[in-house]
């Protein structure tokens, strides 16, 4: 069944034109299947380094156990790639949070400009693409792998201010992109142009009276997936009808959505989770990254009771013992919400094809820095979780200080895009990281 015929056939079943990309993609609908697994990208950030003792395994191999900031993947192991001993080498003008932030996913140097942070050389933007975004050009170039949006860039918690501390994703040289962090906005973006809340409530209605519809047509299966359709919209209902269906982002002109902002960051994460596996299980996009705030974010984690922003007491001494324990939850926090992704790829059904989500996708959660304290780009804290690549999981490995640059030309060649060189060159010697 092609395209017009597939969309004929749900407008004949009384489906709205607002519910089609919902419903567009189910295998049993005669979707054309790309030959070969769906391999994905999803690169997870959390900022201001980390505390090395709480997290780095004791252990190397396969027989290693998780310190606490870890636990939460404990369901997870024999999926987890733990590569300790990655640097970030790349030098020149910016402080290193600025380097931290805009050269991880690039790999190479930012521009001179007139940025000006800590005591360094001031800066501008990368000079280059982004790891993610080279990924999603090979996947687009091709007719088989390419997607609606190609990649979707989801943000929690990220400021409308622009600069290299906010930016980890570049579409190429001084082009940094945005991360979107209203959920409502990105559901917009995936699911049409709705206006106002009584429209999106109208439209919500809508959706759910046609994926019944559609649910007594199709097979077993994407019926699971339409579920997972459901589940998404009535957690967009539940938000709008709890009086939450406005803007979150922090922009000047809502002061009150700024004073919001802080301590909605659990469920707008938890929000845009829901999104990113709906656009995957749509065929939406198969890149992803997912920006928890920024480098140097401030963040008030007063949902775990911590009151100091998270910048300031990543700064705090090693015998600060009382920052070390907030800083250790702070992070055992974001990999709950790693976690909590994982556990949503692993439990959705891979549309059209065996097992699940997570089996054909890799998950990447990384940091700025290696340490906040000493703002070290030595042992930047690289978490890989899920298959899809054909790396070798289950194991914690000391790679003894090889550059970042080789992990990203082994995340593309993993998606058979079998560049020789990624970022500045010279950190590309040695060619892909084997991870095999």
């Amino acid at each position: 069944m092609n395209s017009t015929d597939r969309r004929n056939f749900l407008r004949n079943l009384g489906v709205s034109a607002a519910s089609i990309p919902f419903v567009a993609g189910l295998p049993s609908l005669g979707h054309a299947q790309t030959k070969g697994p769906r391999k994905r990208l999803v690169v997870m950030f959390s900022p201001n380094g980390t505390i090395p003792k709480n997290f780095w395994p004791d252990q190397t191999g396969n027989d290693f156990s998780f310190k606490e900031i870890l636990k939460p993947l404990q369901p997870w192991k024999e999926q987890t790639l733990l590569l300790k001993g990655v640097h970030n080498m790349v030098g020149g003008d910016g402080d290193r949070h600025m380097r931290g932030m805009s050269c991880l996913l690039t790999g190479i140097e930012l521009f001179p400009g007139n940025i000006q942070g800590g005591s360094d050389t001031p800066a501008g933007w990368a000079k280059g693409i982004s790891i993610d975004q080279e990924i999603k050009k090979h996947l687009q170039s091709h007719e088989a792998t390419r997607t609606r949006f190609g990649s979707l860039e989801f943000g929690v918690g990220v400021s409308d201010r622009a600069d290299p501390w906010t930016r980890m994703s570049y579409a190429g040289p001084n082009l940094p992109v945005a991360p979107t962090d209203d959920p409502y906005r990105m559901y917009r973006k995936l699911y049409g142009q709705l206006r106002g809340k009584q429209s999106v409530l109208g439209i919500i209605d809508q959706v759910k009276e046609d994926l019944k519809k559609v649910s007594q047509k199709v097979s077993p299966e994407d019926r699971q997936i339409l579920d997972e359709h459901a589940t998404l919209i009535r957690e967009m209902e539940r938000e709008f009808a709890d009086g939450k269906g406005r803007s979150h982002t922090s922009t000047p002109a809502l002061e009150s959505g700024i004073a919001n902002q802080n301590d909605n960051l659990p469920t707008l994460g938890r929000m845009q989770i829901e999104l990113l596996v709906n656009s995957f299980v749509n065929d939406f996009a198969r890149v992803a990254t997912l920006q928890y705030t920024k480098s140097v974010g401030q963040a008030r984690m007063n949902w775990l009771d911590i009151k100091e922003g998270h910048h300031g007491l990543s700064h705090e001494p090693n015998n600060n013992e009382d920052a070390v324990k907030k800083l250790t939850k702070i992070n055992n926090w974001f990999a709950g919400e790693l976690a909590h992704l994982v556990k949503r790829l692993s439990e959705t059904p891979e549309p059209g094809g065996e097992g699940t989500l997570l089996d054909n996708t890799i998950v990447v959660w990384t940091n700025e820095l290696g340490k906040g304290n000493n703002h070290t780009l030595n042992d930047i804290p690289f978490t890989l979780v899920g298959g899809g690549l054909n790396f070798k999981m289950g194991r914690s490995l000391n790679l003894n200080g090889v550059a970042h640059n080789r992990l990203h030309l082994a995340l593309a060649h993993g998606f058979g895009h079998h560049l020789e060189t990624f970022g500045n060159p010279k950190l590309s010697q040695g060619g892909p990281l084997d991870l095999s």
